[in-house]
């Protein structure tokens, strides 16, 4: 009974680190000293150390010896490959929706966009990202391949502590929900292809964003502020 319980919060430890980290609260490079996080969970080091070893196996924290564990910083060229994951992984399954893309398929990516649509009107920036986090995620899950969706959550974490910067701009942004609305038009049209080729051009542009933002930041320093939402006019 009492291993079940360490489990349990073994797992909710690691939800809420996972979660920090993406969000932005543990930056690229910042020490996460298992006393410390420890102490602001209100738990024993033992669960937090087993949390931070799944994190290292996710790639979102680095372990080095006699020094701790530090969220990971990636370069430019850990960006490249995670997007060339994500071309490959996202339009595979988006192949796959030809033959298994059912009636209450296109309801939830229709639901999906839609909600999507709504953050951009409403200039809601993190609500859009998130949106856009859940659409792409939508994609392999209606592929109907389980093996292809655990090998996809790995890459897609590995993505997520960078997923506002490739919106920084207003233009991006507007042209983000176009690229949307034409790859889900494509789906529900049967033209496969097509929805291929503008998901690989949307995650080329967001990789290409996120590159040039990492270098900016990392010309600012280690305590450059994260992007605020775009304020420009409509």
């Amino acid at each position: 009974m009492q291993h079940r319980s360490v489990s349990t919060i073994r797992n909710q430890v690691y939800q809420i680190l996972k979660e920090d980290i993406c969000n932005g609260k543990y930056r690229p490079g910042q020490w996460l000293q298992e006393n410390e996080v420890a102490t602001q969970l209100s738990v024993s080091r033992s669960p937090v150390r087993e949390a931070l070893r799944q994190l290292a196996a996710d790639g979102l924290v680095v372990e080095i010896p006699n020094k701790g564990v530090f969220v990971k910083e990636f370069t430019s060229r850990d960006i490249e490959e995670v997007f060339d994951l994500r071309v490959l992984l996202e339009n595979y399954a988006i192949g796959r929706l030809r033959d298994n893309l059912s009636t209450a398929g296109m309801e939830q990516l229709m639901a999906c966009l839609a909600e999507l649509e709504r953050a951009h009107a409403q200039n809601d920036l993190r609500r859009y990202i998130d949106e856009d986090a859940r659409l792409h995620s939508l994609l392999v899950e209606l592929s109907g391949n389980s093996l292809l969706r655990s090998m996809y959550d790995r890459v897609h974490s590995m993505n997520q502590q960078f997923r506002i910067y490739s919106l920084t701009s207003k233009k991006r942004f507007d042209e983000s929900v176009d690229e949307h609305r034409g790859m889900i038009h494509c789906l529900l049209t049967d033209s496969t292809q097509e929805a291929q080729a503008i998901n690989r051009q949307h995650l080329q542009l967001a990789r290409e964003k996120i590159i040039e933002h990492l270098a900016q930041l990392s010309a600012q320093g280690p305590d450059a502020p994260l992007p605020e939402p775009p304020t420009e006019p409509r």
